[in-house]
């Protein structure tokens, strides 16, 4: 079965549709990936894409840290129990304990993102 090349004008008519969302989906990763290796398919981008995303959801649900040089650091911080208030009533509620997850930029990152030189 022949595969179907991928086509960029729809890409492209996407985008500017979406111009005035300035976010990067995970779709628009695929659509890159695919773009600028025309030698696999966008259905094998976009397990790529999935595979890292579980990889990172997976290690950070082991309390693990996630070390990207030249881009930044993910890691999960734990917070403890606190004292609460519940706005509807006033009344003070426990609010249990839990562990969240964290990015610290690295410094290649941060100086690219202020225009500074790298």
């Amino acid at each position: 079965m022949a595969r179907r090349p991928f086509d960029l004008r729809t890409q492209q008519r996407q985008t500017r549709q979406r111009a005035g969302d300035p976010a990067v989906t995970k779709s628009d990763l695929v659509a890159s990936i695919a773009i600028k290796n025309p030698e696999i398919t966008k259905k094998t981008a976009e397990g790529i894409v999935r595979l890292i995303f579980e990889r990172m959801r997976d290690t950070l649900a082991r309390g693990e840290r996630i070390e990207i040089r030249g881009f930044g650091s993910f890691y999960v911080k734990s917070r403890g129990p606190r004292a609460g208030r519940n706005p509807k009533t006033g009344a003070s509620v426990t609010v249990e304990g839990k562990r969240v997850p964290y990015f610290k930029v690295g410094k290649d990152l941060r100086e690219r993102v202020n225009g500074e030189d790298a």
